[in-house]
């Protein structure tokens, strides 16, 4: 999977052929995990499709929803579902990590553009051709966690997150940052996403006397080891990660997790970035239209990372529309290569400019 340097994001992807088209209707394969563990995540990534515009690049799109039940195989039939029975143009998912990981083999396999909208490992050969990544890199925003404690003087870190590609995403993140700044970490505890207790593994993590703990979950399974920290007497910081910021994590842990610190993009707070950033008047007509729609302190950015993948495809379609007609392989091509070259696309999370 290539990369390049954004404002607060990374992408993937390589060029392509296509041929002459006619106007179609454009089809998009989106699966989430709208139940099962990853749900506090999946119904707002779900929820923006409510608010995205009904055309892409001015021609008529259709989105195909689907619950993954938060399961990586059904990630997976899911995508193969939508390029051989719905025909679609592109797939989008998943929001958990080894669901969209699943989902980069099919897109491969079928020649099929992919927008993850979770953070996913590095791949190689035509996985990485076909895949395109929306949110922050992960090592992007520990490196805040990292900042934060190293103002705080902390030398030592333990860590309990999920037993995924996800929990290994933070902790390799952590693994590389934390030496840099003079510090280490001192354990590596894991728990799956629908565990209900972790006593086991954090007694280890308060064994270990580190001077913070980082938590590498997402959503509302994010708030069992923090609420099982404290109540078993930990008393030093606990940060967690991007994946973090809900409301359900907040509802989930109450009292306990008040004090938590984590990362989390500008679209949190565009009330009070400056009137020049790049990313205020989308950021805030984004926020503004989610809490109308869905009530008050339901802003996250999980909707906001599906709205700026429609916005990344909005600009790509006009260009693959020249070259090939929807349906067919060759505008899956042409739509690949278009979105290789997309520059300046202003989202909710940053400015993208995606290059081969």
């Amino acid at each position: 999977m290539k990369r390049s340097t954004l404002q607060a994001l990374a992408f993937a992807a390589v060029a392509a052929l296509a041929m002459p088209h006619a106007n179609a209707e454009i089809r998009i394969g989106v699966s989430l995990g709208t139940t099962g563990p990853g749900s506090s995540l999946g119904i707002p990534y779900k929820n923006a499709f409510q608010l995205i515009p009904k055309t892409l690049g001015g021609e008529p799109v259709t989105y195909i929803i689907l619950d993954d039940e938060s399961k990586p195989d059904n990630a997976a039939k899911n995508a193969r579902k939508f390029v051989t029975e719905d025909k679609v143009d592109a797939i989008m998912g998943s929001n958990g990590v080894p669901s969209a990981v699943a989902m980069t083999q099919v897109a491969a396999e079928t020649k099929t553009p992919m927008i993850a909208l979770t953070p996913i490992p590095p791949l190689e050969g035509e996985r990485a051709q076909w895949s395109f990544v929306v949110p922050q890199t992960t090592e992007l925003m520990m490196s805040a966690v990292v900042e934060d404690m190293k103002k705080k003087g902390i030398k030592t870190i333990g860590y309990i997150g999920f037993s995924d590609t996800w929990g290994d995403l933070v902790y390799n993140a952590m693994q590389k940052l934390a030496p840099e700044a003079g510090m280490k970490v001192l354990t590596n505890e894991r728990y799956g996403r629908a565990d209900t207790s972790v006593t086991g593994q954090v007694l280890k993590v308060i064994a270990a006397k580190p001077d913070a703990v980082v938590v590498g979950g997402s959503g509302s399974p994010a708030a069992t080891p923090h609420v099982a920290l404290r109540e078993r007497g930990y008393k030093g910081p606990i940060y967690h990660n991007h994946g973090t910021v809900n409301l359900a994590f907040i509802q989930n842990g109450k009292k306990a997790v008040e004090g938590a610190i984590a990362p989390t993009g500008a679209l949190i707070v565009p009330e009070d970035l400056p009137d020049s950033y790049p990313t205020k008047a989308v950021s805030l007509d984004f926020t503004k239209r989610y809490e109308a729609a869905f009530g008050p302190e339901t802003r996250n950015a999980f909707a906001g990372y599906s709205y700026d993948a429609t916005l990344l495809l909005n600009a790509a379609v006009p260009e693959a529309m020249k070259k090939a007609k929807p349906g067919t392989p060759e505008f899956r091509a042409a739509l690949r290569d278009a979105l290789e070259h997309v520059q300046n696309v202003i989202g909710t999370h940053g400015v993208y400019n995606l290059s081969p």
